[in-house]
């Protein structure tokens, strides 16, 4: 009996990578339906089994505010650049807060799902993917918490907001602040598969991190010897340039907005990189 060859009648055909630079975003995109399935399960788990759910989404922030405005703004007397303080305040904290759960959640993503990669295959990418994802469904809800405060100091007349297109800034920001974040949590996760003592150093490392930002304070009121430490800290002109483009304050300016553009793109390149390759044989080490 002659047995025909069916090579041709395969769907799906895994090969493995060519290249450590190989992102497989073909297989992504036909993946496209898991991601939208992985963004909804990392917020569903979230808040199940939780008394208010989804109201931690507001909670976390606003009670930061409030901490934040009574410490730093009332007792420790720190600037707030003229701004309100509970909006100078918000801004950092609900941006900063994505870049820390990017961070954090992405720097375990092996560790957390290797009975799943373990079993199934599909687009490894995809995983960060949807933690950036679902961070970012979290992020535009508490903005419009943000726009709430932003609409009330402008009807009690303490902030007169001057309109114009650095408001467009805002879309570019957090595209680099999402993909320093998944950078970065890609190439600390192939560390911790060997590496468990990392885990320890991220969870309070990442909060350690917050004071060399400028979150708490404005970079213009940071000490002279120390502000051009501080500004090359890749997340401090991000921060700096969502107030600039929210709220009109900010020490921003173009050289700025190039040099995070280059380290982003070197960090996630080089995060791609090293994820890729640790991927391929990552379960014999977890």
């Amino acid at each position: 009996m002659k047995i025909e060859d069916t090579q041709n009648d395969w769907d799906l055909v895994i090969e493995p990578h060519s290249s450590l630079f190989s992102l497989n975003l073909k297989d992504v995109w036909r993946y496209r339906d898991l991601l939208g399935l992985l963004v909804r399960r990392d917020f569903v788990s979230f808040y199940k089994q939780t008394i208010l759910g989804p109201l931690w989404i507001f909670i976390q922030p606003l009670f930061t505010t409030i901490t934040f405005t009574f410490i730093f703004g009332n007792l420790a007397g720190i600037s707030t650049d003229g701004l309100p303080q509970p909006l100078f305040y918000m801004s950092g904290i609900v941006t900063w807060n994505y870049f820390a759960d990017c961070l954090t959640k992405t720097s375990s993503v092996f560790r957390d799902n290797a009975g799943i990669f373990g079993k199934v295959y599909f687009p490894r990418l995809i995983m960060p993917l949807s933690i950036v994802a679902s961070n970012l469904v979290k992020l535009s809800i508490q903005l419009l918490m943000f726009l709430i405060l932003f609409i009330y100091f402008i009807i009690k007349k303490e902030f007169n907001p001057q309109l114009s297109f650095n408001l467009f800034l805002f879309p570019l920001l957090l595209l680099l602040m999402a993909g320093l974040g998944l950078g970065l949590g890609m190439i600390i996760s192939a560390l911790t598969t060997k590496y468990r003592d990392l885990t320890f150093l991220i969870s309070f490392g990442v909060q350690l991190f917050m004071y060399a930002t400028p979150v708490i304070y404005p970079l213009s009121a940071a000490p002279e010897k120390y502000k051009a430490i501080i500004a090359l800290n890749p997340m401090s002109p991000i921060i700096e340039g969502i107030r600039f483009s929210l709220l009109g304050k900010g020490s921003f300016s173009v050289e700025s907005l190039i040099y995070v553009t280059m380290v982003t793109s070197f960090i996630l390149i080089a995060g791609i990189v090293i994820f890729n390759r640790v991927e391929k044989n990552f379960v014999d080490t977890v």
